[in-house]
């Protein structure tokens, strides 16, 4: 995502950028290095949804705030989608539900990682529908696939972006979508709308923040070349080919959707006792 609009903002504010990774504790290591920089624009944030709205209550040791960044722009959205190996007895949510219910406690839930959505949407459906299983955590997406498609697990919600082709090609049943918008990539998967949980929704997201005290002139000069990058009909179609949601939310209102789903995600975290530390 971040190579991707890089180049048009770039372009945009006539100065080059560099996308420098900087992994480690869930993005932590990275949103330290900017609250650690100087407040000038020089140095972005490519945050994400489990970054800023989990990692704060997850973490009980960071040295960094939500409060410490700008938002800048919400660039896209990512889903997820409950896979089910073929082996299950299920073909819809529904029936994915009922044969949890009447198996409850004998049964594994995959999820890509500890503290992230995946792992605490398994917890929430697990809530709201009365059902009981054991969580495994794995170190990504790419090794929680790779068990889902042998079935040595049964089932975990993952990126949907990994689960298309197995879907595809009957090798995982794709049962809901995490979102509340269809996907074009499988157009009959049904959303938590669809099945009359919209609260239950959970999107993750990629966008741009800058360190708090940055100069309002050099925030609008980002935000103007982020739009502007984000409207690219090129660079949407890029992002919308790999199955993202081009957002584009900025400012006050993505400040705002950061400030609530912080408050739901430390519920749900306080509710497990889990915690990254």
């Amino acid at each position: 995502y971040a190579r991707i609009v890089a180049d048009p903002m770039a372009a945009a504010m006539k100065r080059p950028i560099v996308v420098e990774a900087r992994a480690g504790a869930n993005g932590n290591i990275a949103a330290q290095h900017v609250v650690d920089s100087p407040a000038d624009g020089a140095t972005v944030l490519v945050g994400t949804q489990s970054l800023l709205e989990i990692n704060p209550a997850s973490y009980k040791s960071l040295r960094w705030k939500t409060a410490d960044f700008i938002p800048v722009i919400k660039g896209i959205e990512t889903l997820l989608a409950l896979a089910v190996h073929p082996s299950m007895p299920v073909r819809t949510f529904e029936e994915w539900v009922a044969h949890v219910k009447a198996n409850n406690g004998k049964l594994v839930y995959a999820n890509y990682g500890p503290g992230t959505v995946s792992h605490f949407l398994g917890f929430q459906v697990a809530e709201r529908f009365g059902l009981e299983y054991a969580q495994v955590p794995y170190k990504g997406s790419a090794p929680q696939m790779v068990d889902l498609i042998a079935g040595h697990v049964k089932f975990g919600f993952t990126q949907l972006q990994g689960l298309v082709e197995p879907a595809r090609a009957n090798l995982l049943h794709a049962l809901v979508l995490s979102g509340n918008q269809r996907t074009p990539l499988l157009p009959d998967l049904r959303t938590f709308a669809d099945i009359g949980h919209p609260d239950l929704a959970a999107t993750p997201w990629f966008g741009l923040l800058v360190k708090r005290g940055t100069p309002a002139d050099i925030v609008a000069q980002l935000e103007k070349a982020a739009i502007s990058a984000h409207s690219d009909p090129a660079i949407r179609r890029k992002l919308e080919e790999q199955g993202y949601i081009v957002s584009g939310e900025t400012g006050p209102a993505f400040a705002r959707s950061i400030a609530e789903q912080t408050e739901r995600w430390a519920k749900i975290v306080k509710a497990t006792g889990f915690s990254s530390d």
